[in-house]
């Protein structure tokens, strides 16, 4: 079986996931469920290094046998692009293919607030998408950032691990370096990029000081910075980069934060009732009472401020989700299971539920 047929598959059957290893079928994430292909035979570790050799070029693998990791992408003309993990386990290798729409979504399409496309075209300030691992952030980016390119001129930089979403020039000019070949690191680019002219830098994932400290920067210097962590909420978010500054300097950056911060958009995806996800989204909007409680270190107030600030378009992920059940999209069942606080989120349902019963009567 040639790779290509397999992915070929995983777009047919609606799958955002594959996953192929020694000793075991393909394997589909379908509306986030994994799904064996039991009617295809378990792969031995031939048919998995012979996968490897047909995505890859010798420099990869050469990078592979070094580092014994690997990510890139891989297309396949008019069908997907691909995100590639490979790995080692247990000796041998595992492929995980990540499908990437050759169309790039916009935000209404995904569902996403509309306060995403006034964030975008903020002419500065630093803009953080967060969220745990296969969240959706990278579409919920593209979506902003396609928003950007049919609405006003910008110059935009993206650096990424690997490049996902393949954009063309429209308003925009939109430069996209890949990490790996493009540049040797985020941090790297990061700091070339403030010297080509930006007015837009996306960073794909802000790993490390160095690259949240020049993003920053930038952000203080006139740039529109956008960047993703792998926090929850937006407090955490918060609290993610100040703890990765030594402790004599956070109080500084808590102040240069307050100053720079637009939002945080905190999301995680729910399967819809029917087939497909969306994404629930919290909506942390930087107001003069946000930015008094970064500067002040008074974190743990950010999300009842956010409750409160739903007239400015805020809300907490239990809000978020509470609308998608009471819009009949998702079940009280797949929201519980996502709730960081299901007595909040049940809170929120029993007051729609009284609501609802005061308008019958």
């Amino acid at each position: 079986m040639e790779i290509d047929e397999l992915l070929r598959q995983t777009v047919d059957k609606g799958a955002s996931d594959l996953h192929l290893m020694v000793a075991t079928p393909p394997v589909f994430r379908i509306d986030g469920a994994l799904t064996s292909q039991e009617d295809i035979p378990p792969f031995t570790e031939e048919d998995i290094d012979t996968f490897f050799k047909q995505v890859t070029i010798a420099k990869q693998r050469t990078a592979f046998k070094k580092e014994l990791e690997l990510d890139f992408a891989y297309s396949i003309s008019g069908v997907a692009r691909f995100r590639v993990n490979v790995l080692k386990q247990r000796g041998t290798i595992s492929l995980a293919f990540r499908r990437v729409s050759i169309d790039i979504p916009s935000i209404d399409e995904l569902g996403l607030p509309q306060v995403c496309k006034e964030l975008i075209l903020k002419p500065r300030g630093f803009i953080l998408v967060t969220g745990p691992a296969n969240s959706g952030k990278s579409s919920t980016l593209a979506a902003m950032i396609n928003h950007l390119n049919q609405t006003v001129r910008r110059s935009v930089i993206t650096i990424e691990d690997p490049i996902e979403y393949l954009f063309r020039n429209n308003k925009c000019i939109i430069r996209q370096r890949d990490l790996g070949d493009d540049t040797t690191s985020f941090h790297t680019a990061l700091i070339h990029a403030l010297r080509h002219d930006p007015d837009v830098i996306v960073i794909g994932e802000m790993r490390d000081l160095d690259t949240i400290s020049t993003a920053m920067t930038a952000a203080e210097t006139g740039h529109l910075v956008l960047g993703t962590l792998h926090t929850i909420d937006a407090a955490q978010s918060i609290d993610r980069i100040i703890d990765m500054y030594p402790y004599g300097q956070q109080q500084q950056v808590r102040l240069q934060l307050s100053q720079v911060i637009e939002g945080v958009l905190s999301q995680t995806l729910l399967p819809r009732i029917g087939g497909g996800r969306i994404a629930a989204v919290e909506i942390m909007l930087a107001n003069n009472v946000i930015k008094r409680l970064i500067r002040d270190h008074k974190n743990f107030e950010i999300p009842p401020n956010i409750e409160m600030g739903s007239r400015e378009g805020m809300q907490t992920l239990d809000m978020a989700m509470a609308n998608l059940v009471k819009s009949g999209i998702v079940s009280r069942e797949d929201a519980a299971m996502k709730s960081s606080s299901s007595s909040k989120l049940n809170e929120l349902l029993v007051r729609f539920d009284q609501q609802t019963a005061d308008t019958k009567v």
